[in-house]
């Protein structure tokens, strides 16, 4: 698939994932989002700052100590002698970790989903999300001068940040990660680099996953150049938008201001460095060198919807893993990009961590 392409797919997920009018798909293949009992034990959610040593000085001037949302399971002020595993969230393009947790649930009511999960049988862990919308609106969870490194606040500065803080089992074995879309990306591109923080991982309906590979001028690339700040990203469609933050994830030029990145289409020319340096960047491009590592990690699973455009990207990457021989597991649903998140994150994500997570006592290897 073509870059163009490519964005043109998620421009049409993403766009209706964060419609006001979007209508989260409660049912999905046979199966129903659940309404926790009134009964049940609810956890507790908080919305802090971080601050963060690696996000210092980006040149997008994003504040260095974003929000991170933390839900507390319903244990965790009763029996203050208990220590947690911790699963770390991330949201996708143009989300926010306010739209998972805070009180109006934009995107999905995330507690609601956990606290259904727990009900349901999942044990309890601490949850975190961190906010990644940046001033290109995300952040692509990777290292850049331009928008900070995040590959360093999620894997240090924030894992640090929680166990100093509160009460987790301090090590990989009880520690998860897993992201929707551009979140998706994020826990595979985490997972490939720093096996030795997170033991388990699942990556719901990842973007972004294919190198750019030959492309044309289109005219959403051609329109990169044309933006002169992030006021201007108001102006224009989904697909210039995630250029733009591609743009200044994986291929800053601090020489450039005021944006500090190189576009991938100049006077209507490709560049092909830039290209190449976007394509460095793409987990089907990166996994021949970090399969050793993905070998480390105790599970993983990958899922997408049948009718999601990035279907064929991550079926090939699903593929790819089988030849370079690392275990995972690999779900399709009927639905598409953005069905029945909350669903999914309560019937899935959750009960994955809850088997797979250490809980102070050695996990059996499930690997589902």
């Amino acid at each position: 698939m073509n870059a163009s392409l490519r964005w043109r797919v998620l421009s049409i997920a993403s766009g209706l994932a964060l419609a006001a009018a979007m209508v989260m798909c409660a049912a999905l293949a046979g199966r129903s989002a659940t309404e926790p009992s009134s009964s049940s034990p609810r956890g507790a959610v908080l919305r802090i700052r971080v601050h963060g040593k690696s996000l210092e000085g980006n040149l997008e001037g994003d504040p260095a100590d974003p929000y991170v949302s933390i839900y507390l399971p319903p244990s965790y002020n009763k029996h203050r002698h208990l220590r947690y595993p911790v699963l770390y969230l991330l949201h996708g393009y143009m989300d926010e970790d306010s739209n998972w947790f805070g009180a109006k649930h934009v995107f999905v009511d995330a507690p609601k989903a956990i606290d259904a999960a727990l009900a349901a049988g999942s044990r309890e862990m601490i949850i975190v999300m961190p906010d990644a919308h940046t001033a290109y609106l995300g952040s692509m969870y990777s290292s850049s001068p331009v928008t900070g490194d995040w590959e360093t606040f999620v894997t240090h500065d924030l894992v640090a940040y929680m166990d100093s803080h509160y009460r987790t089992i301090p090590d990989r074995m009880s520690r998860g990660l897993a992201g929707h879309s551009m979140g998706g990306y994020g826990t595979l591109r985490l997972a490939m680099k720093y096996p030795e923080v997170f033991s388990s991982v699942y990556a719901l309906s990842a973007c972004c996953l294919a190198p750019v590979q030959s492309i044309t001028p289109s005219a959403e690339l051609a329109a990169v150049e044309k933006i002169t700040g992030p006021a201007d990203l108001a102006k224009v469609n989904f697909g210039i938008r995630a250029a733009t933050a591609e743009a200044a994830a994986w291929s800053p030029d601090p020489g450039k201001p005021p944006l500090y990145f190189d576009p991938p289409v100049v006077d209507g020319q490709i560049q092909p460095q830039v290209i190449a340096e976007w394509d460095a960047n793409a987990p089907l491009a990166m996994l021949p060198q970090y399969a050793i590592n993905l070998k480390k990690l105790h599970a993983m699973a990958l899922d997408v919807g049948t009718k999601d455009g990035l279907m064929p990207s991550i079926e090939k990457f699903d593929k790819q893993l089988g030849v370079f021989g690392v275990a995972h597991t690999f779900e399709t649903y009927d639905g598409n990009h953005i069905s029945g998140i909350q669903m999914r994150l309560e019937q899935d994500v959750i009960p994955f961590f809850s088997k797979n997570l250490s809980f102070g006592e050695k996990p059996e290897r499930t690997g589902e």
